[in-house]
């Protein structure tokens, strides 16, 4: 149907973010269809607003822009657009290219993007020079909270059992910035090659949690050790040794029967008294 429109179509859309401080933040949003508004965005409920009764079609647009900075290095810088949920289109060295998976809409999109030289250029602008210089700000603002180091705290338990005669054995370690940290399970000074390394996890403070399990035999439990490597414990590594548990029945019998014998002994005395 597109194809009988003898000019030039384009589709626009504006999206506008002001951070004004840490509690307050405004959205300005619009959808173009050349000169006619078909969308806008509502700042004060976060709705998307359909403008025209056939523009009501549900759609999704996703932007990343990044930098990543090395010292010494050259900025690495990324930008990607995606639509429906799949990759459509990248920009790189003053170009927009097609993603595989775009198919011919991709392509037919980067064509006409390529045509406006001068805004390819405003947008390797923004990648090279302005969105570097953003994150060096941001690394000189935060400096002192960016390089805290907050020490582990650390701890093991027994996880579901995988089956009769093993045990899951599970080293928790938590707390900790920053985020790199090594943790193995252990035996004398050499790694088990079981070991399952979870994902890093963020807490709510912005410290991060991280679990890492071995199944084995019970029998082989004993001299097992987690040992936790991070720059905060200031090269002096964390080992935690696992013990396994006693029975709760042999506990209570260490304890309760010398309260016995001791209290047959006060009550033997008193009557020889």
């Amino acid at each position: 149907m597109w194809r009988s429109f003898q000019e030039l179509i384009s589709f626009r859309i504006i999206l506008t973010t002001s951070f004004y401080n840490h509690s307050w933040t405004q959205n300005q949003g619009s959808a173009w269809l050349d000169e006619l508004q078909t969308h806008a965005w509502d700042n004060k409920t976060g709705a998307f607003i359909y403008l025209q009764p056939w523009s009501q079609d549900p759609f999704q647009v996703q932007t990343v822009m990044s930098c990543d900075s090395h010292f010494g290095e050259a900025s690495v810088c990324l930008l990607k657009i995606a639509y429906q949920g799949t990759d459509h289109l990248s920009f790189q060295n003053t170009s927009w290219w097609p993603s595989p998976k775009g198919g011919r809409r991709a392509q037919q999109i980067c064509r006409l993007f390529n045509q406006n030289h001068v805004s390819n250029e405003i947008t390797q602008k923004l990648l090279s020079d302005t969105c570097p210089r953003l994150l060096l700000g941001l690394l000189d603002a935060g400096k002192t909270h960016l390089q805290r180091q907050v020490k582990p705290e650390a701890w093991l338990s027994t996880g579901p059992s995988p089956g009769p005669g093993r045990l899951l054995l599970v080293c928790h370690v938590s707390g900790f910035y920053p985020k790199p940290v090594w943790v193995m399970w252990m035996r004398d000074k050499q790694e088990h090659q079981g070991t399952q390394r979870g994902d890093i996890l963020p807490h709510a403070d912005g410290t991060w949690y991280l679990q890492v399990s071995l199944d084995v035999k019970l029998k082989e439990a004993a001299g097992l050790s987690c040992r936790v490597r991070h720059s905060s414990l200031g090269g002096q590594d964390m080992v935690l040794y696992w013990e396994h548990p006693h029975s709760t029945g042999l506990i209570f019998l260490a304890v309760i029967v010398p309260l016995v014998l001791l209290a047959g002994l006060v009550l033997w005395l008193w009557k020889c008294w």
